[in-house]
């Protein structure tokens, strides 16, 4: 299974691919996971990721495809992966599609969590309180939540018209999304 979980920030992409990949038996790849060991281990890659990631911004599509494209070709990708962070625009899905088709796959699915706003913006202060996240400022958190609107939403369109978008209601408690992202997954074998 190749699947993509979309979703704005705080929606609970990180938390449910986890333990959906779990359940499939493949890797849970996150970008924004990547991009914070690089930036905790001062690497080039992470100074410059650091730049964007506090301004709210997204990451470069140069940067970013190049290390899905080699996270992908990993061995413990082969039977499959859940791409979480990735693609966040319409040029990353082109890209995607690329490096798809080259290992001889498509994608399968997209999952998208849809929460209310105002709940997004209160679960990612919380976490920064939490997880001391220097990302995590009201500003910044509604500034990304203004550029998911005008540069990811959109994607959701892409996946609905190719028949691959599986809508999920991501409030409520984690258990309770998971059995809903499942559920819907379930469905469509």
């Amino acid at each position: 299974m190749r699947m993509i979980f979309m979703g704005p920030p705080g929606a609970g992409k990180g938390t449910q691919a986890a333990l959906v990949a779990g359940r499939y038996g493949i890797p849970a790849i996150s970008t924004g996971d990547i991009f914070r060991a690089n930036v905790g281990q001062g690497t080039p890659l992470g100074l410059e990721a650091k730049k964007y990631m506090d301004a709210g911004e997204y990451v470069p599509d140069s940067v970013t495809n190049s290390m899905v494209r080699n996270r992908i070709a990993e061995a413990d990708a082969e039977p499959g992966f859940l791409l979480d962070g990735y693609p966040r625009t319409t040029a990353q899905v082109e890209e995607l599609d690329g490096m798809v088709a080259a290992t001889g796959h498509s994608i399968d699915v997209a999952v998208v969590l849809t929460v209310d706003s105002e709940e997004l913006v209160q679960r990612l202060l919380k976490r920064a309180e939490t997880s001391g996240r220097s990302d995590d400022t009201e500003d910044v958190i509604r500034h990304r939540q203004q550029v998911y609107v005008e540069q990811t939403a959109p994607l959701i369109d892409v996946y609905r018209e190719r028949g691959l978008l599986v809508e999920v209601d991501g409030m409520g408690e984690v258990d309770e999304v998971t059995e809903r992202i499942l559920s819907a997954l379930d469905a469509r074998a």
